[in-house]
This record gives structure tokens, C-alpha cells and sequence, in this order.
């Protein structure tokens, strides 16, 4: 009872400290499908603070209606607001980043609460401080109701308005088409220009986050040979900082893909180097400069094109928050992350790389069971949706067992695929394809990592054409209806530190999505084994009676004659 006491008093405090009239501000460009961030004045916190501690104890969330369009937005806990720059970990301002789907009058109010593990919580019970005690009254309503309390602070209330116009950006800027969305199809598709989307990306290396010039990481990757890629113009934080990885980007951007996977959370992994917490042992608390770092590089992607293939666990450490279960460290890490990266167009949360329990590790991982409730709870706290897949293990029996029993579960929208023989991949991607058809949801099928394990994609001083990946996997995986790939880089994957060394893979990748892109309506069409002879060696991808491809690794003996034909 007096520890709860305290903690009420602490709360009355943090009241009388922000019951000022707040300031609020407004910035980005107020336009359709760019990010508009309101910043208001708050209680004065340390992301070290113990109780309240900032990211459990407050919620800030901002309801922006227009029309039948409503979005309730969750914010966070911003240091001084301007911490990229800073490296501040204390302030008063909280922050919610929000993107329009329509243009017009934009309304919104705010509500900001503080209570015990509020953030996090799924029932609320509002509380003036300014009428109730601190002591029985709270105390008691608290245990007779079991919802957390919440009490109002500035800017708690605040309500205002904007006006949006519409975009002015052009492709490949996200901001051009819209938000990438999952509809229940092979493919994703943009909100805005109803486009659908082909991937070709960058699988490795998987710490790509971990760079040296943000705050509080392990200085693992420089990236020093893109450093010449970067462009005035271009972002960059603490003065001169960025322009390796902002570099690398560009790279890749000029070489036309648009994908790029990552972990954000890889203590205890592989690489050991990425983590969004103030400390590498925190689990309750934010690095908020590294995370504004992070913002920043995310919203040059965005600029460029490339999605961001979110990771947020990976096989080693999928029991490090909360022993696999649902709870409070669990919680309020995807919380934070859907905070402040998912206002972003583009992007797939990828529940965990090599989900569940695994041989190599004595079959001991999350069960069925808790990955399905953190994939739902991932789901459904994002407010724009959000592209939900997860990444598999390399080899059956394994990978089927830990993945058909998700076929139909109505949070998940997509497989990632780890296969670990080239020969295995044409015939797994039309089987998931299949299955998931088959089910009550169709699934998005991608791969995601090819192996074997420690060689992957060789760099082009090794195989200077990659045909045998053109013919065996790049191609068989689009012709079966995937919707794209991306390239592990094997045991160079950690420690690659620039992208060039694969520049004929990225060309290769390049030519294979122009040519659906600029010549087929691939979302229309789907594989017809049926329409060729020697089926399970070559491949026909059609809209019957209208378009059909055929793509011809081998010489084959007969075909049907088609009405129209593509010939790769």
C-alpha cells in the first residue's frame, strides 16, 4: 500500500508539472501519403526514470478523423525533440507521426493519460486527481474495477486541425503511390494508385542497423565505400553523420531495388548489435536519439523506394522478452516499434526470423500458441493494419510443421520463406500459394533467404552472372506466382559492409521485376503447369485468353500455341 501511495503521488506531481496550457506543434508537409508530426508539450521525464517510468506509464494517443476515414495513433516519449541531433535522453515533448490516406480537413484531439503500465493496458478507468484523493478512494475504485487508472494530463484534450493537398512526389518515392497494403491477393497493392508491387531485395547483411554512427551501437558496419554515394542534400545527424548508410541506400536505389530486411532486436543473435533499448540489458526503456537516428534513415528509404523488412526476433533470442509469452516486455516493445516506424508506406513486420523451435537448438522456441497471440497482437495495434508475415526455418519437415498451422489464421499475411536448396524453391512457393488459397486467406509468398546456410548468394567475383540463381530461383519464383525475393549473402552476411560486390545480382534482380512490371498484369495471371509440356522443368504463368508467358530454363519438346507470348 505505501509503495502504491508513492507512486499516486508521483503521478500528482507529474500532474501539477504539465498542467500548464501545452504547446503543441505541427511539422512535415501536410499532404496526401507524406508523414505530419505533432509534437506537444508534456511532463518533464528521463528515459531512465524509474516511476513513472515514460514509455510504461503514459499514453499518448491522437485521434485524427476526416469523413468515415478515423485513425487512432499512438505516440511516444521524444526527449527534447530534436534528440537524432541532441543525443538527449530527457524532455518534455511527446510525439505522434501520422500519414494521411485523404486529402482535405484533417481533425484531431488528444488524449494523454498516466497510470500504472498504461501504455500497455486494454482497460482504462479515467481518474481526476483534481477530485479523488490520493489515498482510499483510488486505491479502492482501482481493485474493484481490475482496469488500470488513467489519469488526464496536458496535453490531454488539445484538439485542432489541418488541411491536406495532394502529393506532388513522383515514383519511385512511396509518397507518389501510397501505402502498401495486403487485400487478400498474391500481391500487395498501393492504396493510392492501385499499383501492385514486386520485390527484389537485400537480405543481408541482417544487422544493417548495426552502424557506428548511431547512438548507443556497436561499431560494426561503416558502409565507408557508399560514403561517395551519399548526395548534398541528403540526410544526415550530428553534423556529419549518416553518410555511409544513408549512402548504401542510394546504392541500392540506382541499381532498382526496393527491399531491404533488418532486425531490430538482435541481442542474444547472430550479430549482437541492434537493439532500440537505452541499454543492451534494459527492457522497460528507449533510446529515443537512436531511434529518431533510425527515423531517418527509414524515411530516406521511403523517399528512395525501398521497403522496410522489419525483423523483429530472430531463432536465438525469440524467448528473451517475456519467455516467449504475451506480456508486459513483449507488449511494450512492439507498442514502441508500431509507434514510431509504422507510419511508414511500405513496410513488412516480420514476426521472427526462423520462427519457432528449431533442431539446432534442442527444438526449444515459442510454441504455436505464442506465436500466434504476438502475431495478432502485432496486427491489431498497428492502426494502418500493417503487412504481417513470418520468416520460416530452411528445411521440411520443419518448416512445413511450424507453418501450415498458421494457414488461415486471420493476423498473418504472408510466408517468408527460407529454403535451403535452389532446386526446392519453384515447388514451395507454388505449394504456399496453393495451401493458402486454399485456406480462408490467401498469403503474400516471398523468398526471403536462400541457402545453404554460409553460402547463399556468392558475390560476382565468385560467379560473375549468377545464372544458375537466374534460371533455378529468381525466375521459377516469380513464374509460380511469388511476389519477389530477397538475397542472403551466406557467410559473408554479417559482415558485409557494401552492397557493390553484388552488383550483377541487383541487375539481375532488375530485369527479371521490369519485365512483369512494365509488360505483364502478373496480379491477373498465375501459374499453368497445364498449358506446357515437361512441366516440372519449365514454366507458364497466364491469364487464360489473354496473356500467357512461358519462360524456358531447358529446351522443351512441344508447347501449346498461344494466343499471345512472352518469351524470357
Amino acid at each position: 500500500m505505501k509503495k502504491l501511495l508513492i507512486y499516486f503521488l508521483l503521478l500528482i506531481i507529474s500532474w501539477l508539472n504539465s498542467s500548464t496550457q501545452a504547446e503543441n506543434t505541427i511539422g512535415g508537409e501536410p499532404k496526401l501519403w507524406h508523414t505530419v508530426t505533432l509534437t506537444f508539450d508534456g511532463p518533464m521525464v528521463n528515459e531512465g526514470d524509474f516511476r513513472p517510468n515514460p514509455f510504461l506509464d503514459y499514453r499518448l494517443e491522437v485521434t485524427f478523423t476526416n469523413g468515415d476515414q478515423i485513425f487512432k495513433i499512438p505516440g511516444f516519449f521524444a526527449a527534447d525533440g530534436n534528440a537524432a541531433e541532441t543525443g538527449a535522453n530527457s524532455g518534455n515533448k511527446w510525439r505522434v507521426h501520422f500519414v494521411p490516406n485523404r486529402i482535405g480537413v484533417w481533425n484531431y484531439s488528444v488524449s494523454f493519460l498516466t497510470g500504472r503500465n498504461i501504455s500497455i493496458s486494454d482497460e482504462i478507468a479515467l481518474v481526476d486527481y483534481r477530485k479523488d484523493t490520493p489515498d482510499a478512494g483510488i486505491v479502492k475504485n482501482y481493485k474493484a474495477t481490475g482496469k488500470v487508472q488513467g489519469m488526464p494530463l496536458a496535453p490531454n484534450g488539445v484538439k485542432g486541425s489541418f488541411t491536406v493537398a495532394g502529393t506532388d512526389k513522383k515514383a519511385p518515392d512511396f509518397r507518389a503511390d501510397g501505402r502498401l497494403k495486403y487485400t487478400g491477393e498474391r500481391y500487395l497493392k498501393f492504396e493510392g494508385s492501385g499499383k501492385y508491387f514486386l520485390k527484389g531485395g537485400a537480405d543481408s547483411p541482417e544487422n544493417f542497423l548495426g552502424y557506428h554512427e548511431f547512438d548507443n551501437t556497436p561499431p560494426n558496419h561503416k558502409y565507408a565505400s557508399h560514403v561517395n554515394d551519399w548526395k548534398p542534400g541528403d540526410p544526415l545527424w550530428h553534423g556529419n553523420k549518416g553518410k555511409g548508410i544513408i549512402g548504401a541506400l542510394n546504392y541500392l536505389n540506382s541499381k532498382g531495388i526496393n527491399s531491404v530486411y533488418f532486425l531490430i532486436m538482435n541481442i542474444l543473435g547472430d550479430g549482437d548489435d541492434v537493439f532500440p533499448y537505452a541499454d543492451y540489458d534494459e527492457r522497460y526503456r528507449f533510446d529515443c536519439s537512436k531511434l529518431d537516428q533510425w527515423e531517418i534513415v527509414f524515411s530516406h528509404m521511403e523517399k528512395l523506394g525501398i521497403m522496410m523488412h522489419i525483423v523483429t526476433s530472430e531463432n536465438e533470442n525469440q524467448l528473451l522478452l517475456d519467455a516467449g509469452f504475451l506480456n508486459n516486455q513483449r507488449k511494450l516493445f512492439y507498442r514502441e516499434m508500431v509507434a514510431r516506424f509504422a507510419h511508414h508506406l511500405a513496410v513488412t513486420w516480420n514476426f521472427g526470423e526462423e520462427s519457432g523451435p528449431a533442431p539446432w537448438y534442442d527444438n526449444v522456441g515459442q510454441s504455436i500458441k505464442q506465436r500466434k497471440s504476438g502475431i495478432e497482437y502485432l496486427k491489431k495495434i498497428n492502426p494502418y493494419g500493417g503487412f504481417v508475415v513470418v520468416h520460416t526455418l530452411p528445411d521440411n519437415p520443419e518448416r512445413h510443421d511450424l507453418l501450415a498451422p498458421f494457414l488461415g489464421f486471420p493476423f498473418l499475411d504472408g510466408a517468408s520463406l527460407q529454403i535451403s536448396k535452389s532446386g526446392l524453391v519453384a515447388g514451395e512457393i507454388a505449394k504456399w500459394n496453393k495451401l493458402s488459397a486454399d485456406s480462408s486467406r490467401q498469403w503474400v509468398v516471398n523468398l526471403d533467404e536462400l541457402g545453404p546456410p554460409g553460402v547463399g548468394i556468392v558475390p560476382d567475383s565468385l560467379d560473375p552472372k549468377h545464372d544458375f540463381i537466374r534460371k533455378e530461383v529468381l525466375w521459377p519464383t516469380l513464374m509460380q506466382g511469388g511476389a519477389g525475393a530477397e538475397w542472403y549473402f551466406g557467410r559473408f552476411d554479417l559482415s558485409t559492409d557494401h552492397w557493390q560486390p553484388w552488383n550483377n545480382l541487383w541487375d539481375q534482380t532488375r530485369f527479371a521485376l521490369q519485365f512483369f512490371q512494365q509488360n505483364l498484369p502478373f496480379w491477373r495471371m498465375k501459374p499453368s503447369p497445364e498449358l506446357i509440356a515437361d512441366a516440372d522443368r519449365n514454366f507458364c504463368f497466364a491469364a487464360e485468353g489473354e496473356i500467357y508467358v512461358v519462360y524456358l530454363p531447358r529446351v522443351v519438346r512441344r508447347c501449346y500455341i498461344f494466343r499471345q507470348a512472352i518469351i524470357a
